[in-house]
């Protein structure tokens, strides 16, 4: 296959305000709906029903998952903004809504592509912090539940701000600002119950929205978790798992064309497209692993491996050498 089936042209745009196209308006816009979102559980639970908060608090995990998986994952790859400060501002705005820092989420993410969920290496250890085989045994992926639901603790935020000081670029300043800024939204949450008249400690709302929160996050490591389940680490072109639901992809801004986005970290979303046409071949030759259902439903793809038969599988299959990753 030519090099020219494996390039795709970046959008270019002659907008002042965005970098590389308009239609980034829409994941913009989508962070933003969240942040407000976040906001108006706060301002509407002194009122609201608890069955209704319940559900908008369901659908508040199900839109972290989405916000952190489709717009802060485009927007790490492709800021969406021609102004430096723009993008910091947004990514503020994003920290605040996922309550998490949009720049250290940054420097994680980066480290995934370094690793690309490699599997453990002699000392026991993986170049990728969120690979699926770094907590691991015999070689094999770590149970998917686990995975799930104790990723969450296992954020090394020593390491994190290591990786941001070594950039000297203004990140480990903006991440603690993003830090600092989600962190006394809480706290003046937690102070003040918004009524009229005011009150103050609101244990309540934090009481219901801590659960909803750290769901939201456990949506996102379950996602991440199948789209690299099944991928072979040792071939960059199958170092994904690509599940291509229109309206998954809708949502998510193409991030379901997992597989592709490893291949090519830089292709944007809006040319992902045509980019999976170009190397479908490929793909097919090299066996790329796909699943019918959204990522955070491929438990329930039908044709799963189980974990000893995938381990055998991959480690039979020959790796590449002819293909690497662009930067």
């Amino acid at each position: 296959m030519s090099a020219d089936a494996i390039r795709i042209e970046r959008p270019t745009t002659k907008s002042r305000l965005f970098a590389h196209t308009r239609w980034d308006a829409f994941p913009a816009a989508a962070g933003l709906f969240c942040l407000a979102y976040f906001l108006g559980l706060y301002f509407l639970f002194p009122h609201a029903p608890l069955w209704v908060m319940l559900v908008l608090g369901f659908i508040y995990s199900l839109m972290v998952n989405a916000n952190i998986n489709g717009v802060g994952h485009n927007f790490i790859h492709n800021p969406f903004f021609r102004s430096r400060l723009l993008n910091r501002l947004f990514g503020i705005t994003q920290s605040i809504g996922c309550c998490f820092s949009q720049t250290l989420y940054d420097a994680v993410h980066m480290q995934h592509h370094k690793g690309n969920s490699d599997r453990q290496d002699e000392h026991g250890d993986t170049l990728d912090w969120l690979s699926i085989y770094r907590h691991g045994h015999d070689g094999e992926t770590e149970n998917p539940w686990r995975y799930v639901f104790l990723s969450f603790f296992r954020d090394d935020v020593g390491a994190i701000k290591r990786e941001l000081r070594k950039r000297k670029n203004g990140d480990l300043f903006w991440g603690n600002i993003e830090l600092t800024a989600f962190a006394t939204t809480l706290l003046v949450m937690a102070i003040i119950v918004p009524t009229s008249p005011i009150h103050f400690i609101n244990w309540r709302f934090i009481l219901f929205f801590l659960p909803f929160w750290y769901l939201g996050h456990c949506f996102s490591y379950l996602n991440g978790y199948y789209r690299h389940y099944g991928a072979n680490p040792d071939k960059p072109i199958a170092w994904g798992v690509s599940s291509y639901g229109k309206i998954y992809n809708w949502l998510f801004f193409y991030n379901g064309y997992h597989a592709e986005h490893h291949f090519r970290p830089k292709v944007h979303w809006t040319k992902m497209e045509k980019f999976r046409q170009n190397i479908a071949d490929l793909q097919k030759q090299e066996g790329v692993r796909t699943i019918k259902r959204a990522h955070m439903l491929g438990f329930l793809d039908p044709d799963l491996p189980k974990r000893g038969q995938r381990n055998a599988h991959v480690e039979a299959a020959e790796p590449s050498t002819s293909l690497s990753q662009s930067s």
